[in-house]
């Protein structure tokens, strides 16, 4: 199945039914009264998070969704059915924004988690309503009111508790392999990961966490240099950030100028982002001989600047991982512990994924204005280049004669 994580869509819901203008009319009764029933409300958009879902491809084909228009009001006071409502599945983890205020409507991270992001209309009243002790046969109806429309954008970041960062053959779907049963795609060239990818480490009975791996970061992915300025985002819910760095790079670039280029890049896509926990890991010792080891370790911790926590491994024999992930095992459950103990840690964080969700869309949408600009300069540019080869024919022309 193709992996889509994003997707522009329109929802619209029902319109409200028209209120009914009807008279009673019976045998054996020679004054009857108003009995027009009101409309029926329109339908709403729901979206509800499945977790069966995987991707948003789904909405990328189908564009428009349009809920039921309630019915209208008929005689002997008979009110119209109220109009379906339409629910949309979507991935637990999918954001709904809306496009034309930027407002953010829903995150649903919980699985079965509901929201409603288009209020259907409300009906229209029938003439039974306007009946009064001066208006005995009303003739005044209401229609219903239109449903809300609105532009949408659905945005999937993947749940994990454990978020993997690094350029490109740094070694972390191997490290995924190493440690979970998911089997991400391995070779020995660069961006053989175009997706993320999750994989669940179980590190004893009754203990797990969630590992994600998204593609790999080149210089210059802030300005939109590769695929990882695409994905970074998944990481904004991610607990703890694991930055791999290749000790042994298969080109000429040294591990702690590698570790330098995936640190700017985060900080240049969402500095709230960088600033979450972040541990280092130097990956692929088995590769480098002892004696040059300790040296290139130390390059990048220094190059880094570093204070937190770092771990030597090679994920291609296991090396260090089961220490690696039973720390990591440790600290996610002492943060739960906290969490109970102190509930508005959860406000904190929803706070601070607000925050990298915000710079996240400010910076992409940077990207595409940066984009449409250069392509609007490039249209001109060829537009004057076929305005002064058109001179030049005429000139031609002109002087052959």
């Amino acid at each position: 199945m193709k992996f889509v994580d994003e997707a522009t869509i329109t929802v619209e819901a029902g319109k409200g039914g028209n209120g009914c203008m009807s008279f009673r009319r019976e045998k054996y009764i020679p004054k009857g009264g108003p009995d027009g029933g009101d409309g029926g409300d329109g339908g709403s958009i729901l979206v509800e998070a499945d977790p069966g879902l995987n991707t948003l491809v789904d909405f990328h084909f189908t564009r428009r969704h349009k809920a039921q228009t309630g019915q209208s009001g008929m005689g002997r006071n008979c009110t119209g059915s109220k109009g379906e409502d339409l629910t949309l599945m979507v991935p637990v983890g999918t954001t709904v924004i809306d496009i034309d205020t930027d407002e953010v409507m829903a995150d649903l991270i919980k699985i079965g988690q509901v929201e409603r992001i288009a209020q259907g209309g409300f009906h229209g009243l029938g003439n039974t309503r306007y009946k009064s002790s001066v208006n005995r046969a009303p003739r005044q109806t209401s229609n219903g009111s239109p449903g809300e429309f609105r532009n949408i954008k659905l945005e999937l970041k993947v749940l994990a508790d454990v978020g993997l960062l690094g350029l490109p053959n740094a070694g972390k779907s191997t490290f995924v392999r190493a440690v979970s049963a998911a089997t991400p795609k391995v070779a020995d060239y660069p961006f053989t990961t175009l997706v993320p990818s999750l994989g669940v480490v179980r590190t004893e009975q009754g203990r797990s966490f969630v590992v994600a791996d998204i593609p790999g970061i080149i210089e210059g992915a802030a300005e939109g240099a590769g695929l990882g300025i695409r994905f970074l985002k998944h990481l904004a819910r991610n607990r703890v950030l694991l930055h791999i760095v290749d000790m042994a790079p298969w080109d000429e670039l040294q591990p702690a100028e590698a570790a330098v280029i995936a640190v700017n890049e985060l900080q240049k896509f969402s500095q709230t982002l960088s600033d979450q926990p972040r541990w280092l890991v130097l990956n692929k010792i088995d590769l480098v001989s002892e004696d040059e080891l300790e040296e290139r370790c130390q390059s990048v911790v220094d190059a880094l600047d570093w204070k937190g926590p770092v771990y030597r491994i090679s994920a291609m024999t296991k090396q260090g991982t089961a220490s690696l992930t039973g720390a990591l095992q440790d600290y996610l459950d002492k943060r739960a512990v906290a969490v109970l103990a102190n509930p508005e840690m959860l406000a904190e964080e929803d706070a601070m994924r607000a925050a990298v969700d915000a710079e996240a869309r400010e910076h992409i949408n940077h990207l595409r204005e940066v984009a449409r600009t250069e392509a609007r300069a490039a249209r001109a540019a060829r537009d004057d280049d076929d305005d002064d080869d058109d001179n030049y024919d005429v000139e031609v022309e002109y002087v052959s004669e």
